[in-house]
């Protein structure tokens, strides 16, 4: 998931009227990473589960290409982060996108204005954070990104990283003015691409002596990488909380999905969804048959 991209081109454009409504299936769009997938594939089967009719369009593309979709009423509802919203309507420094709240009723607010509203978002925070690698973690007892700016200052660390991670004042300088230290560039590897695969699988490799890469907060691979995810106390980076956005008209028309979605989001915590993204990108699982066993179970716990 990169954070900003082509985000900007997103933000100045406006609703169109889309194509009528009445009598089609409503079209659920994703983007195309495994996530995306995951809870595209979740909200398809609760809508089903309505008797609604669904389309299924997901692994659409990155976010530009799905916001794009949405905001031209080509599909109804997809997963979104909270904090994307932050890049949508150019308000990246405002310091309200670094809590939960906060970050949620901007972005109810800001999306209002283009007929967009969001549904109850899950309590995890999919966020740019670091991991180190596990043997090196245990043995200097890191854990936080305060612990991790003491590792750099002892010269320890050799980090895999986006280039946007790395020059993005939101991203790793804005850890480095929250915990108070300085990576010097001999000591990143910077990566043209946001794949976290990559900079994740170079940490628990020790590849070219990197023990440290950049990570999503609900990366799948992370436990089998034997990864210390580095918390982050101070909330230095932006809140990213996935939610079901959808058009105000299709809900209008649809009352119901808010009820129907609002529990199953509410119930998707930051180790439910490493968990079943590990089940898709560790296993090998398909994503609509790790949704669908999920519901199930949870189902059963009712």
């Amino acid at each position: 998931m990169s954070r900003r991209g082509l985000l900007a081109a997103a933000a100045a454009m406006a609703p169109a009227l889309g194509r009528a409504e009445s009598g089609r299936p409503l079209v659920v769009g994703s983007k195309s990473d495994t996530e995306g997938a995951l809870l595209g594939n979740l909200i398809a089967l609760v809508l089903e589960g309505l008797g609604l009719p669904v389309t299924r369009r997901l692994g659409l593309g990155p976010t530009l290409i799905v916001r794009s979709a949405l905001l031209a009423g080509e599909i109804d509802l997809y997963p979104e982060y909270t904090g994307n919203v932050a890049f949508f309507s150019g308000t990246e420094t405002d310091p309200a996108w670094k809590t939960s709240e906060s970050a949620y009723l901007g972005a109810l607010r800001l999306d209002a204005a283009r007929g967009l509203v969001w549904l109850g978002r899950a309590p995890a925070n999919n966020t740019w954070l670091i991991a180190v690698q596990g043997r090196l973690a245990r043995e200097r007892r890191l854990a936080t990104m305060a612990d991790f700016a003491g590792a750099v200052r002892h010269g320890i660390i050799r980090l895999a990283a986006s280039t946007e991670f790395v020059e993005s004042p939101a991203a790793l300088p804005s850890f480095e003015a929250a915990y108070g230290f300085a990576l010097p560039m001999n000591r990143i590897v910077s990566l043209p691409g946001g794949d976290t695969a990559v900079t994740a699988r170079a940490a628990a490799e020790g590849i070219s002596g990197i023990n440290a890469g950049m990570v999503y907060g609900t990366d799948g691979a992370l436990a089998a990488l034997d990864l210390v995810v580095m918390s982050d106390p101070k909330g230095a980076q932006i809140v990213y909380e996935p939610a079901p956005v959808i058009r105000s008209a299709t809900l209008k028309r649809h009352p119901q999905i808010r009820a129907a979605l609002d529990p199953v989001f509410a119930r998707l915590d930051a180790a439910t969804l490493r968990s079943l993204n590990a089940a898709i990108t560790v296993e090998g699982r398909i994503a609509t048959s790790v949704a669908a066993e999920w519901l199930d179970r949870k189902a059963d716990d009712r």
